[in-house]
């Protein structure tokens, strides 16, 4: 009997491990084996917060370039793709308090970017006019490290946002 239950419970796991067909793409799927180039555009900051387009674009060709699938080139027309990003928002928001006064604990980073992924010509393969992350951080009495814990909210945002984008730009969505 136990060996007729083992039998059975091997069958169906097999059957449902090897009857599901659904599967990520990868990158060379979607955009076709020929695409090899990217050049990242500097991104438009269209905020006041001075650097942020450093980060995004750094970010961007960290992950363009992880993993060996894209080269990364200097400029536009020697590459398959293009990268454009327009930084259209960062705004800030309280999160939460600290005892007896009306100071922020904790604020939130909310960034609102125009993403677009083009060929040499300027079809667009992929674009998102609304595409936004947040990162939390907390604030000190010390403004100096207030600064510290933005600026590297900031960089984690931007590293977020760029793998998130790059996963949806790869699989076609």
């Amino acid at each position: 009997m136990k060996r007729r239950i083992f039998s059975l419970t091997l069958l169906l796991a097999v059957t449902l491990l090897t009857s599901c067909g659904y599967r990520f793409s990868e990158p060379a799927d979607y955009l076709g084996s020929n695409v090899k180039t990217v050049y990242i555009a500097p991104p438009e900051n269209r905020t006041s917060e001075v650097y942020l387009e450093n980060y995004f674009r750094e970010a961007f060709a960290e992950r363009f370039s992880r993993g060996g699938r894209f080269q990364m080139v200097g400029n536009r027309a020697d590459a398959d793709i293009v990268l454009k990003t327009v930084i259209k928002n960062l705004s800030t928001s309280a999160l939460s308090y600290q005892k007896q006064s009306l100071i922020a604990a904790e604020e939130r980073a909310t960034v609102t970017l125009d993403i677009s992924l083009e060929k040499k010509d300027g079809q667009i393969i992929w674009r998102d006019g609304g595409f936004s992350g947040y990162e939390d951080y907390r604030v000190d009495a010390d403004l100096n490290v207030t600064h510290l814990n933005r600026k590297n909210a900031l960089l984690k945002l931007a590293a977020d946002t760029a793998e998130r984008a790059f996963d949806l730009m790869m699989s076609g969505f």
